[in-house]
């Protein structure tokens, strides 16, 4: 990757100081009271400064999510892509009123900048785990999209580094903040269903997927596409534009997550929740007439399965107890087997999985420094289960996993698929 910084000598360096003095010159005399507060505007002391890494198709979504709330100030937009560059500044300069937003091509140089105090960053998942580590270790709390890791080994260093920079941390899990999710998750976590027998999980395309590679194209100007910098630590590959846009499992090296990680992450996430964050199963089957069946130490069962859902939406879960069951997906309804366990409730219907709940639940544990709803303790539990069922599905046999060392027992085939080399 290029070196930091456009300052390489003192001439460089004396221009961009006049520069600066004469824009401090300029600044106006007359300051708009929202600057200091006043009119309902959230005072400077309080607001929370971010910068946004990856802005791209998801992220632009979430940066609306950021923008809506009246104590963010969004400082600096970094990506690889001059186009989305241009275009992100836009956004953020049209809703802030001003042309503040800076456009950053290298994010270490985002990092470094004391004035930000989080980042959301919505990269490819090749560059999450290494980038949320980076920002840890800048001093930065961080909203990073899912899935987080790519594989067990990224898993436990996210969660231990975050655990020992006391940064705050939400995965982009937001269903966790929805409410119909929410409360299906306490019957169960609860004991309303009674004790949890099985878990069920819906993760989309459940097939084990390893890297491709696509033909060779030329390569645009770094400063227009860096494309070194987008491969980041993944394996190296020849430029195609198809892996810039869109959906595709190529981007990184080895055993990639597919439909399993890619929405188990949210709805194994949902199982882990309702299982009380415990650790991930210890046995993960092969697949079999569509389903995979994984087994708790308890002996409760994580079952991914991919049909015999109620028509409730995308991303469904279903929890079964000894005395009831509930079943949940992204239409913002549940299906109960007994009225009695909403007692007397209502239960708010909210459609379509939206993050705004998950952006505030994490700007206030900014401010309040508790742990958010997808803390990095739990994101890195249902990232494991994932990547064990990946490793089950690849090599189509049972794989026993220790959830003390996480590690496969006594299977060097299996252990060999816990990471992979980076660049």
């Amino acid at each position: 990757m290029p070196p930091l910084g456009k300052m390489r000598n003192r001439r460089n360096f004396l221009k961009a100081s006049a520069s600066s003095a004469a824009a401090a010159v300029a600044l106006p005399t007359i300051i708009p009271s929202s600057a200091i507060g006043r009119d309902g505007a959230t005072p400077p002391s309080e607001r929370i400064v971010v910068g946004g890494i990856g802005i791209g198709n998801r992220g632009t979504y979430d940066l609306g999510c950021f923008l809506e709330q009246s104590d963010v100030q969004f400082a600096a937009v970094c990506d690889i892509k001059e186009q989305r560059r241009l275009a992100v500044k836009k956004i953020v300069d049209d809703k802030q009123g001003n042309q503040n937003c800076a456009m950053i091509r290298d994010f270490r140089e985002l990092l470094d900048r004391n004035d930000i105090d989080a980042v959301l960053i919505a990269t490819g998942p090749n560059w999450h785990c290494t980038m949320a580590i980076a920002a840890a270790h800048a001093g930065k709390d961080m909203y990073c999209e899912k899935p987080c890791t790519k594989n067990i080994v990224q898993s436990l260093a996210l969660a231990d580094t975050m655990r020992r920079t006391a940064r705050i941390f939400q995965a982009g899990t937001q269903r966790r903040n929805l409410p119909h999710f929410a409360f299906a998750c306490y019957l169960a976590r609860t004991g309303k269903l009674g004790k949890l027998k099985k878990v069920y999980a819906h993760p989309a395309g459940m097939q084990a997927v390893t890297s491709g590679w696509l033909p060779a194209e030329p390569a645009p100007d770094p400063e227009v596409i860096d494309w070194d910098t987008y491969l980041g630590p993944a394996a190296w590959r020849p430029f195609n534009p198809q892996l810039l846009n869109g959906f595709h499992f190529e981007k990184g090296g080895g055993l990639v997550g597919g439909g399993v990680l890619e929405w188990g992450s949210h709805c194994v996430d949902l199982c882990q929740w309702a299982m009380g964050d415990c650790p991930p199963p210890i046995q993960y089957n092969a697949k079999k007439d569509d389903e995979l069946v994984s087994t708790y130490a308890d002996g409760t069962q994580l079952i991914f399965r991919e049909k015999g859902w109620i028509p409730l939406g995308s991303c469904p879960v279903r929890f079964e107890g000894e005395t009831g069951w509930v079943e949940a997906g992204d239409s913002g309804k549940m299906v109960l087997s007994s009225p009695e366990l909403l007692a007397g409730r209502t239960v708010e219907e909210v459609g379509g999985y939206p993050a705004t709940f998950h952006v505030r639940d994490f700007l206030d544990c900014v401010k309040t420094r508790s742990q958010p709803k997808g803390n990095p303790e739990a994101a890195a539990r249902a990232h494991i289960a994932c990547h064990a069922a990946n490793v089950a599905l690849f090599l189509d046999r049972q794989v026993n996993l220790d959830t003390d060392k996480m590690e496969f027992i006594d299977d060097v085939e299996a252990n060999r698929l816990r990471s992979e080399a980076l660049r």
